[in-house]
């Protein structure tokens, strides 16, 4: 534990290095709404999450200030959508959003696993391996449209929940086999809301369901928003080729419990 704590303090500190080393004086200001979604972004986490920081970063060594509100999402879409804030972060790709959004080159790819006890065997390589399962989901969620074909034709069931702790208790209690999550997200809401004990009997399958990209959203309304997210794509790359953007990912430290 130690010795994850110093890696991570380490990395945390080789960042904002690296950011501060090619950020010039600060010139603009903008703001940027995002929602909770953690470990990702969440106003309960320092700096409000790995995502947060990242977007405000990228910011700063293009010389500007974003200032980050956090807004339920469906307000943060209407108010962004009108121009009331300079973009939002991060959201999924849909062909509906493009008439009133930029979408930046992808900030994030989200990786969909399933969650299973330890004590149960689980392989799967294609759709039709899950026949007969039943498992947790959220509610209204898509996993992607195989997935969802393959759920309305009842190849396999699910029981959705409001949330991951609903999910996780159902699972621990041997009343889904599968718990559909994106990994980093599965392992906060464990990590966070179970007992080590309870930590320690589930794993993930490495095969990924789905792999979401997320962005973050420019809106048309406002007339700087090609050029805004031109500067942003930009230093998004430099942190990519450079190591930097790597180092903040690792900051989430999705790991099961040993």
């Amino acid at each position: 534990m130690l010795r994850r704590l110093t890696v991570l303090v380490i990395g945390l500190f080789l960042s904002l290095s690296l950011v501060s080393s090619y950020a010039h004086a600060t010139e603009e200001k903008i703001n940027v709404t995002v929602g909770e979604w953690p470990p990702f972004l969440s106003q309960k986490l320092e700096g409000g999450g790995v995502i947060a920081d990242l977007i405000r970063d990228i910011f700063k060594a293009e010389g500007i200030e974003a200032e980050l509100t956090f807004l339920p999402w469906a307000r943060g879409y209407h108010e962004t959508s009108i121009g009331d804030h300079n973009a939002m972060g991060v959201w999924m790709h849909k062909d509906e959003r493009d008439a009133e959004f930029l979408f930046s080159d992808p900030v994030l790819i989200e990786q969909f696993v399933f969650f299973y006890l330890k004590k149960n065997r689980f392989d799967w390589q294609d759709l039709d391996d899950l026949a007969g399962y039943r498992m947790g989901g959220g509610i209204k969620y898509s996993y992607g449209p195989e997935f969802d074909a393959a759920l309305a034709a009842q190849t396999f069931l699910m029981d959705r929940q409001p949330n991951d702790r609903a999910n996780f208790e159902k699972l621990l209690a041997g009343r889904v086999q599968l718990y559909p999550q994106e990994i980093s997200v599965g392992y906060f809401a464990l990590q966070s809301q179970f007992a080590p004990e309870q930590q320690a009997r589930i794993t993930h399958h490495p095969k990924a369901i789905l792999n979401n990209k997320s962005y973050v959203l420019f809106p048309k309304s406002l007339p700087g928003s090609e050029a805004l997210m031109a500067r942003f794509n930009k230093r998004l790359q430099e942190f990519k080729d450079n190591g930097t953007y790597q180092l903040y990912i690792d900051r989430l430290g999705a790991k099961e419990a040993s």
